[in-house]
């Protein structure tokens, strides 16, 4: 890899850690990326998956003094989060792939919608909690981003908008923690039976963990309806665009 192509790989590691952070939506800039850089999907994907825990791990470090505020959810959420990656990145190696990817488009999708009429939604339920399900939300998607990264931040993010009554910033940052511990779990896998470009994985990744450690604050002053809207609308671009793959491909 020449160093042009180093240095846009870390600007868009940089781009996709600010925008996973805030939406759910790193593969939105990273993926392409790769592809650009001349990786083949199949590798671009599990150097993906790898990189992007660096975004977790960047958020998680800035968001460090929050999440110890509640020592016993962040632990809650790990013991989901973990065994969901783990089970995700064991479904890999035995589930047929293509009929899950079709299923995709359509989950992505939903958790869109979901999170662009979240305030509807929350004012129907006037403001009741969901813990159970909100578990058994968290672990689902965590499989789900286990085996599939893509659009997973997006989904654990209407699981945490519908189902608490978290305000967006920190919905945001748990669900970063979330998706972070499954995509670790995952990655390490990967790294061992995957074709992981480690050149490529390491620009990103340099990238990507300066957007994610940038995200929190950004995430403070953004209105929530602008992080609501660029969410739902890149969401459903991310649908499309799987699915254009999936039936083209």
């Amino acid at each position: 890899m020449t160093l042009t192509g180093a240095v846009i790989l870390v600007l868009a590691g940089f781009g996709s850690g600010i925008v996973g952070y805030l939406t759910g939506l790193a593969s939105l800039v990273s993926y392409p990326a790769l592809l650009a850089a001349g990786l083949p999907p199949t590798s671009a994907n599990v150097t993906n998956t790898v990189a992007m825990v660096a975004v977790g791990a960047g958020g998680i470090t800035r968001s460090s003094a929050e999440l110890s505020e509640d020592c016993a959810h962040a632990i809650r959420l790990a013991a989901l989060a973990i065994p969901g990656g783990a089970i995700g990145a064991a479904l890999v190696l035995v589930a047929p792939r293509e009929v899950f990817e079709l299923v995709v488009p359509p989950l992505i999708a939903l958790a869109s919608t979901t999170i662009l009429i979240q305030p509807r939604l929350r004012a129907r339920v006037r403001g009741r909690e969901y813990p159970k399900l909100y578990l058994v939300g968290t672990f689902l998607v965590s499989v789900y981003g286990g085996y599939f990264s893509a659009g997973a931040g997006v989904m654990a993010l209407a699981v945490i908008a519908v189902l608490t009554s978290e305000p967006l910033w920190r919905g945001a940052m748990l669900k970063t923690y979330v998706t972070g511990l499954a995509s670790l779990v995952a990655a390490v896998s990967f790294a061992v039976f995957g074709q992981v470009d480690w050149t490529a994985a390491a620009a990103l990744a340099l990238g990507g963990f300066a957007g994610g450690w940038c995200g929190p604050p950004i995430a403070r002053r953004v209105p929530e309806p602008a992080v609501r809207s660029i969410a739902g609308a890149g969401g459903f671009m991310l649908a499309a665009w799987l699915m254009i793959r999936t039936l083209t491909g």
